[in-house]
């Protein structure tokens, strides 16, 4: 934890954005809580320009929500420092993130969304159900006589990446190969060189995957983009590129750390662990609950305000950066009753893990729907499930925003 002199007037500022804040943000996020709802914090490379934690729920929708006068956009409020960084560190990677929907408002926002809005309808995504059974069956029966796996690299992670490469189209040769590039996307940060080798070459891949299926078209998502982009529905080729890396990063990565930070807090709680395998019906409302309590999201996109403006009692200038702590919100104890405390059986769980207005996460049915299946299956077929290491020894990866678990030994 590291502590920097107030800027507040009292008590102390937290430098958050450390990797050392991965494994266990929320006792800082909790003293964040209690010295406001919006706090100004320092942020790297920032050269000056004024940022801003939002670490409660009412004021967190109000900034998701409010896209005219905080948007993703950054270009419209000029900002500078931290995210020139990123600019350039992404500078040679075309295919990566840099003019898709995550980091645009109306309109273009509503265009690129409705491109791939129907892949991603309750309706479709609950077809997929079989074929989602059929895959998580068969990562297990692949360890279930050996009474151990490492449930990260055994099943949470192969799980959703190989649902969403059978939907994009992505060949099942590349998709180990395509973990190591997400873990560099998902953490290191400005001036790791071999985080920025691996970025360029994710984003290589995605262009040539991109031409491979404009010369041998296929029944899946990425074909169905290309159509869409020649059918004059206004796709460019940096938007097309941004669009399947985005989606190949978004639709796996999440969901997988999901998926083994969850069993890492059922493991934790053994009283509601318990309580699930005695009712599997409370598997929908457990994978809320454990989205709300330890989501794989800190935080959301940045956002910049457009105007001058109040919010929680502060005054933001026009340009700042606001950062919406996911993860604060959702344990706001105005929100939730004993919100520190897992509730697999909690009623009214309004968690903002998926986030909240247009920029709501697209592929959300399709989390709840994998982290349903996954945490069903592992728990009917591995009933006696426990760690198979000593809990310290358990370690995390990730950056300020997105979070999960490098490996997680467990015997059944």
């Amino acid at each position: 934890m590291n502590k920097q002199p107030d800027m507040n007037g009292g008590g102390v500022a937290f430098n958050f954005f450390s990797n050392q804040s991965s494994e266990n943000p929320f006792p800082l996020l909790a003293m964040a809580r209690s010295m406001g709802a919006v706090l100004p914090v320092p942020l790297p490379y920032s050269d000056g320009q004024k940022a801003w934690m939002i670490t409660r729920m009412e004021e967190a929708v109000q900034v998701l929500k409010d896209s005219k006068r905080f948007t993703v956009d950054r270009r419209a409020a000029d900002s500078k420092g931290f995210f020139r960084q990123r600019e350039r560190e992404f500078a040679d990677a075309p295919g990566l993130l840099g003019q898709s929907m995550i980091s645009v408002d109306e309109p273009d926002h509503r265009r690129l969304r409705g491109l791939v809005s129907k892949a991603f309808t309750p309706k479709y995504i609950q077809s997929l159900r079989p074929s989602i059974q059929h895959i998580a069956d068969e990562l297990l029966d692949r360890v279930q006589d050996q009474g151990h796996m490492d449930l990260v690299h055994d099943y949470a992670y192969p799980l959703p990446i190989n649902v969403i490469s059978d939907m994009l189209g992505v060949p099942k040769k590349n998709r180990e190969q395509i973990r190591q590039w997400s873990e560099a996307l998902a953490t290191g940060g400005p001036g790791d060189e071999q985080r920025r080798k691996r970025i360029q070459a994710f984003s290589n891949y995605i262009v040539e995957l991109v031409a491979e299926k404009r010369k041998n078209p296929q029944d899946d998502l990425i074909s169905q983009l290309i159509q869409a982009e020649t059918e004059g529905d206004y796709l460019s080729e940096p938007e097309l590129l941004s669009m399947v890396g985005l989606l190949i990063f978004a639709g796996h990565e999440t969901t997988s750390n999901l998926i083994g930070i969850g069993t890492l807090v059922l493991l934790d709680n053994p009283e509601q662990l318990a309580k699930l395998k005695a009712d599997m019906s409370l598997i929908p409302s457990a994978v809320e609950e454990l989205l709300r309590i330890n989501g794989p999201v800190l935080m959301p996109a940045p956002r910049f305000a457009t105007e001058d403006t109040e919010l929680g009692g502060q005054h933001i200038g026009k340009g700042d950066i606001i950062i919406t702590a996911l993860a604060s919100a959702n344990r706001d104890e105005t929100q939730f009753s004993q919100s520190d405390e897992l509730d697999i059986a909690r009623d009214l769980n309004r968690h903002i893990a998926f986030g909240q207005g247009i920029h709501i996460c697209l592929g959300a049915p399709l989390a709840r729907l994998e982290g349903d299946i996954a945490f069903t299956t592992l728990l009917r077929r591995m009933p006696d499930l426990r760690l198979n290491v000593p809990r310290e020894s358990v370690t995390w990866r990730g950056s300020f925003n997105l979070r999960g678990l490098t490996s997680l030994p467990v015997a059944f």
